[in-house]
């Protein structure tokens, strides 16, 4: 089985993010950049499958500049077997992602697909859900447990009232949530080895995908500074504040 792997170029979480000057959008000048953490999940989840013999490749595919392949190879010394990049340096859209990805996925006919359930710098949780509109296949997201037996995949989801479990039919499409798994480190043996795992460069208009948007960004802000707090002698103090400065009771 074929598992096709999407992960992202991000700001590392570590990082305190800074706004341009101009407000035009985040300044990611001498920034350490990352792997997405939920795509780390889904790269750790597709290695445990082939570990299991369930899968027999694993590719990974991402969406960005030339500068991406840095987290392919990170991904590909994580245990997947071969890298793709689209290659753009748009500021491109969850739909536009998912519309290159869907045609990803119509090249290489992977059996599952796993994504992360949401990328750290735009939070949208969108593309897989996409994704899956796009390829009509079926959908498990938020996957906290994956299990594949023959043609079909049983998911557990997190949901606000607690865990789902649906069985799929692949192939399918599954975004990983945070208590999936543990992902491994990767070892300096399989970084070497990963400077040689195929990976290969394709844009936008080779794959036939136009990536235009009707979303323009205006303003890019930095949230209001908070006030700092402060300490109250006793109960009554506190309920006298609460209701006549935060005006909350």
């Amino acid at each position: 089985m074929k598992v096709l792997v999407a992960v992202k170029r991000v700001v590392d979480y570590n990082v305190k993010v800074r706004v341009k000057a101009d407000n035009s959008g985040v300044d990611l000048a001498n920034v350490k950049m990352s792997l997405n953490p939920f795509c780390e999940i889904a790269v750790e989840e597709a290695v445990r499958l082939k570990e299991q013999g369930v899968a027999s490749e694993i590719v990974v595919v991402s969406v960005g500049p030339a500068l991406a392949q840095e987290q392919l190879r990170t991904a590909l010394a994580l245990g997947a077997d071969r890298a793709v990049l689209v290659e753009s340096n748009d500021e491109l859209n969850s739909l536009a992602v998912a519309k290159l990805l869907k045609a990803v996925v119509d090249r290489e006919q992977p059996q599952l697909v796993i994504l992360g359930k949401q990328a750290i710098d735009s939070d949208n949780n969108q593309t897989g859900q996409m994704l899956a509109a796009l390829t009509d296949y079926a959908q498990g997201t938020f996957a906290s447990k994956v299990e594949v037996a023959g043609s079909k995949v049983s998911v557990t989801r997190e949901i606000d009232g607690g865990l789902q479990t649906v069985a799929l039919n692949l192939p399918a499409i599954v975004t990983t949530d945070l208590r999936l798994n543990e992902p491994r480190y990767a070892s300096l043996p399989n970084i070497m080895k990963a400077k040689k795992k195929p990976l290969e460069t394709v844009t936008p208009d080779a794959l036939g995908v136009s990536t235009a948007s009707t979303n323009k960004t205006l303003k890019v802000e930095a949230p209001a500074a908070r006030s700092a707090g402060i300490k109250v002698k006793s109960v009554a103090e506190l309920v006298e504040k609460l209701k006549n400065e935060a005006k909350v009771i």
